[in-house]
């Protein structure tokens, strides 16, 4: 919601007009000084938007602000040139509401534009976030990055590295949600307070690192017919893209990080693109996992969690090269999901390998769900009670 500022208006006094912490106050309008205001500068107001309302007989504004729990101020503030002297019935006039429910809705089939339609959304609601491109993918499409907080502590979530694994998307966007939420309204996740870890974080989220490959599985081929040709013959003849991995190249994303990648290409054996295990021509060859290697690097994070699909396993180790407190955190991970800790996958190349081999610090892959993949969305609300625990952990551990 934006406002605009009057005479003898401060952002710490919209931050008590509608019960908002100062400091999101001041995340959301970056770049403006709070000591110099002027009348008349437009202000974001984060976790609210506006409604109308329908002047009825009788009305006053003192009566509507009451019962919506608001300051006759707040309906000021919004209606600038309003009259309190000369309401007219029929009129119409704005007032602020505080968003107290998800934006995203998680629990339905979920690709590329939709995600792209969320993560604006909450840009909008949300203006002390922030998003941008991490880079593209092979078909041109930005891969966004969402940043959150601005603390010291340095957490990256990432999911659909694999496309048949596009449930984790969904499952991070709703946590995203459901963490923006508690932030605004001073509430808790769990008994947790959030807004502490707002403070002490800066969380790094790519909610789909894959987003050709998710739409090919959820939409099928492209129409271009080169392309769509190529993919079908990657696909064994077949135009069911449903246990497609790989990216639109038919390179497995999640084995092409310079962590061994030589014993992955031979334990796999496989030297063609197709819809799994392909692990290029060699590592970081492929733009969704180029753009991911220079984000990490860029970000110099502490702690990594990678969201793939299937199993309930989390997997925390890579040849001995991962820190001690690795165990202690995943320990805690599988306490509060009820996963179960894995040490090795005995497979190399991989995002969180990369990130332990090169950083020596904790990075984990957390296999949501149990079944074959892609796991139907009907398993959406028991995977993501199962899995908010581990999100609440990555922040306080």
């Amino acid at each position: 919601m934006d406002v605009f500022v009057r005479q003898n208006d401060s952002l710490w006094y919209y931050s008590q007009l509608f019960k908002l912490n100062y400091q999101l106050i001041i995340d959301s309008n970056s770049g403006i000084d709070p000591l110099a205001l002027m009348i008349g500068q437009q202000i974001k107001i984060p976790g609210f938007t506006t409604t109308g309302y329908t002047i009825k007989q009788g009305d006053s504004l003192w009566a509507i602000a009451r019962s919506r729990n608001l300051s006759l101020d707040a309906l000021f503030l919004v209606n600038p040139n309003l009259n309190p002297n000369a309401l007219q019935v029929g009129q119409t006039i704005s007032v602020p509401l505080r968003i107290t429910w998800r934006l995203i809705q998680g629990n339905r089939e979920y690709d590329y534009e939709t995600m792209m339609t969320d993560v604006r959304r909450l840009k909008t609601i949300y203006p002390f976030i922030k998003t941008s491109p991490i880079g593209d993918s092979v078909l041109k499409r930005d891969i966004p990055e969402v940043l959150i907080g601005n603390g010291n502590k340095r957490v990256h979530y990432n999911g659909s590295f694999h496309a048949n694994e596009w449930i984790t998307t969904p499952v991070i966007m709703t946590f995203l949600n459901d963490y923006l939420l508690a932030i605004t309204n001073q509430a808790d996740i769990r008994g947790l307070d959030m807004f502490p870890f707002y403070q002490q974080t800066m969380l790094s989220i790519v909610p789909m690192v894959n987003p050709d490959g998710v739409e090919l599985v959820l939409k099928g081929p492209p129409a271009d017919e080169s392309l769509r040709g190529r993919l079908i013959e990657w696909n064994n003849g077949s135009e069911d893209f449903s246990g497609w991995k790989a990216n639109i190249n038919g390179v497995d994303l999640n084995d092409q990080f310079p962590a061994e990648w030589e014993l992955e290409q031979a334990r796999n054996n496989v030297t063609e693109p197709g819809p799994a295990n392909y692990p290029g021509e060699g590592p970081l060859t492929q733009p969704e996992a180029i753009a991911m290697s220079e984000l990490t690097k860029k970000r110099d994070f502490g702690k990594v969690l990678a969201f793939h699909t299937q199993g309930e396993v989390i997997f925390w180790g890579f040849e001995g090269l991962e820190p001690p407190e690795s165990e202690t955190i995943v320990n805690e991970f599988a306490r509060v999901s009820g996963y179960e800790p894995v040490k090795s996958a005995n497979s190399y190349a991989g995002y969180k390998d990369w990130f332990i081999q090169d950083w020596r610090r904790p990075g984990f892959t957390v296999e949501l769900g149990k079944g074959t993949n892609p796991l139907p969305i009907s398993q959406f609300d028991e995977i993501y009670q199962k899995s908010l625990g581990i999100f609440l952990a990555g922040l306080y551990m």
